[in-house]
């Protein structure tokens, strides 16, 4: 057999599984992948830096298929190339339990590198990806010796490039000048609805140039010397990132579903797969046959990367020679851990603080353990100022200082979570990223996939309810904290003064199972006296009572600046000869984690609840039951300073009195 034959052969092997695998599925997408067999396989076996044998390798090339639906192109090419990805789990496509999910999920399936389906956010997560790179490698690398230094590759469709988030974060790719991002756009022509000219008529060759990237074309994805070359000129072009251009045809090989939309997300039916077989030359009958030859060729990709990662382990070695500190640091953040004693650097915040913003004293927290915990590396969606998320004296993140501290997303919300999604996947820097909580509506999908991903980013969101005042309703969130606590492994954090804020940075840096919101105020808390055994401490455990009264006849629950608003009703309520206590609540969701025992100390079974948030009930109804009150608001907002709004919107102490007094009588 010719080395043409044999690459041809390795080709068809991609696409044949592909149909297979969606056939038996009854669901999935077969016309991508068989379109864009020849270039996984030029990228697996010829281009990506990686190791089949060690997934997780450092310093291995990151490939990110933005368009996720076309999953089986990668899970061929990951099950070819040798990862731990067998051809029982090929045929388990999309069933229960099976390591090969309708879309890739990151931590489910070997040599995944992030969860993609949604359309767009891979692109954002590449450039995440990327971006990490250059970071690490500015602060590691070393005359002589180099540690960091691999390539970030994507694919994405029509369907990528259409959403949003594509354009941010292409945009802000170009402007970084990431020069290790390379991207394909699979420029098929066809979408669910029929071919793209029905919704689309971008040139994308200009959008990309006018974005600073280098752009090339290739004509034709079967052309595999046109691959090697585009990606060679790519290469050279180290001073921005590349997209290449790739046309191919949907369901290449496929008699009658070539260039349809039929292709595109539904199986070819018996009759077709055979016939396409056929058409390619295949001249096995039975499903899922992967020949000797083609295996044995794709395999190769193990001997070449336990050589480079081999290679890699050496220049460490020298690394740590040459440089010990610096080897010992690099080893701790790939591995994910903290440095020692950097909880020593939280401030600590008493009386003498005076009332202040939790956004003031947020940015306070951050710029203290900014020093010990370098890996704390990000900025804000063009709030910086207001959101105080930058670290003092630390440079800007730019291609002109790759190694600074301090990003400048710009107003790219959406494309800011994916990033930061992308920073997190990458390793050994913990991203954080501040906007209004109204806007965090959007970058919500970037969130959710956060969560679902179970990574370590940090959202900073201030100006958290109508307390921001005369920027009125377009600004104020109302059903923002409900939406962000109803997502699955999100970590909303709101605390009630200074000494909560400190720990909720606590909570959220020692987090590492996935992602954690600090929401955060505009106007100025009062910092509460406390015991010296500081309850604030116990933000970890979600609630804990303030103040405490015995044989309380009513427990009032609030979360940041409407704890004020509970002790001061408390206070009314004690005066009146009715015991009163407080819980503040800076997270429901740990709350919800804890023990029976420690729920029921905090909130006595039997003993009437009322909650004060500003912001909607929902989040409430569950915890006060029916015969509790929440005091809290269910529309939208107004334009006038803050002292006003909680007057006019009930958010206030009586308000919460007379709840109080309502709840008690109903249980009497």
């Amino acid at each position: 057999m010719s080395h043409a034959d044999l690459e041809l052969l390795a080709i068809n092997t991609v696409r044949t599984l592909a149909m297979d695998a969606v056939q038996a599925a009854e669901s999935g997408h077969p016309g991508t992948p068989m379109a864009l067999a020849p270039l996984a396989y030029a990228l697996y076996t010829r281009h990506l830096k990686h190791n089949p044998a060690d997934p997780a390798w450092p310093d291995r090339d990151r490939f990110v298929l933005s368009a996720g639906h076309a999953s089986m192109l990668l899970y061929a090419s990951l099950h070819l190339s040798g990862y731990d990805l067998s051809l029982d789990d090929i045929k388990n496509f999309r069933q229960w339990g099976s390591k090969t999910p309708g879309h890739p999920e990151v931590g489910h399936t070997p040599g995944v590198e992030t969860t993609t389906g949604p359309l767009g956010q891979g692109v954002a997560n590449a450039v995440g990806f990327a971006l990490a790179e250059r970071t690490l490698a500015a602060t590691f690398n070393r005359d002589g010796h180099t540690v960091v230094d691999h390539t970030t590759w994507f694919i994405a469709g029509d369907g990528d490039l259409m959403e949003g988030i594509s354009h941010e974060a292409a945009s802000f790719a170009g402007h970084q000048k990431l020069g290790k991002l390379i991207g394909f756009f699979d420029d098929n022509r066809i979408t669910i609805d029929g071919a793209t000219d029905l919704t689309c008529s971008d040139d994308v060759a200009a959008r990309f140039t006018a974005y600073g990237w280098h752009v090339t074309r290739v004509a034709d994805v079967n052309d595999l010397a046109a691959i090697d070359a585009a990606i060679a000129e790519a290469r050279a072009a180290s001073d921005r990132p590349s997209l290449i251009i790739v046309r191919s045809h949907i369901g290449f090989g496929s008699p009658n579903r070539v260039d349809t939309a039929k292709a595109h997300g539904e199986p070819l039916g018996k009759e077709e797969i055979a016939l396409s077989k056929t058409a390619l030359g295949w001249t096995w009958t039975e499903p899922f046959h992967v020949p000797a030859e083609a295996l044995a060729h794709w395999r190769t990709a193990r001997e070449r990367g336990a050589a480079s990662q081999d290679a890699w382990r050496r220049r460490v070695i020298e690394y740590a020679k040459a440089h010990a500190d610096d080897a010992k640091e690099f080893g701790r953040r790939t591995h994910g851990d903290l440095p020692q004693g950097w909880e020593a650097a939280l401030p600590r915040f008493d009386q003498a603080t005076g009332a202040v913003a939790s956004r003031a004293a947020s940015g306070a927290v951050l710029n203290a353990i900014a020093a010990k915990v370098p890996e704390l590396i990000g900025g804000s969606a063009d709030l910086s100022g207001s959101n105080l998320t930058t670290v003092k004296g630390a440079p800007a993140l730019t291609s002109a200082t790759p190694g600074g501290r301090n990003l400048y997303f710009g107003i790219r919300e959406h494309a800011m979570g994916g990033v930061m999604n992308g920073m997190a996947l990458h390793g050994g820097i913990i991203p954080y990223g501040g906007t209004f909580l109204v806007f965090a509506d959007y970058m919500r999908p970037s969130i959710r996939l956060a969560a679902l991903m179970g990574r370590q980013v940090i959202y900073v969101f201030t100006h958290d309810s109508i307390g921001l005042g005369e920027d009125g309703p377009t600004h104020q969130p109302v059903e923002h904290l409900t939406a962000l606590r109803c997502i699955p492994n999100l970590l909303v954090l709101r605390p009630a003064d200074a000494a909560e804020t400190a720990e909720a940075w606590r909570v959220a840096i020692r987090r590492r199972t996935g992602p954690s919101a600090l929401v955060l105020t505009r106007q100025k808390l009062t910092l509460f006296e406390r015991a010296a055994a500081n309850p604030a401490s116990l933000v970890a455990r979600g609630a804990y009572t303030l103040v405490s009264a015995r044989d309380p006849r009513v427990v009032l629950l609030a979360s940041g600046s409407e704890v004020q608003i509970a002790v001061e009703a408390a206070a009314t309520l004690a005066a009146a000869r009715t015991p009163t206590s407080v819980v503040s609540v800076p997270s429901l969701e740990l709350f919800a984690q804890q023990d029976q025992a420690y729920r029921d100390a905090v909130l006595p079974p039997g003993v009437p609840r009322v909650a004060v948030e500003a912001a909607h009930t929902m989040s409430w109804q569950g915890i006060v039951g029916s015969t509790g009150a929440v005091v809290g608001i269910d529309k939208f907002g107004a334009s006038a300073p803050f002292q006003r709004l909680y007057q006019e919107y009930g958010i206030t102490t009586a308000a919460v009195v007379a709840a109080a007094e309502k709840a008690i009588a109903a249980t009497q």
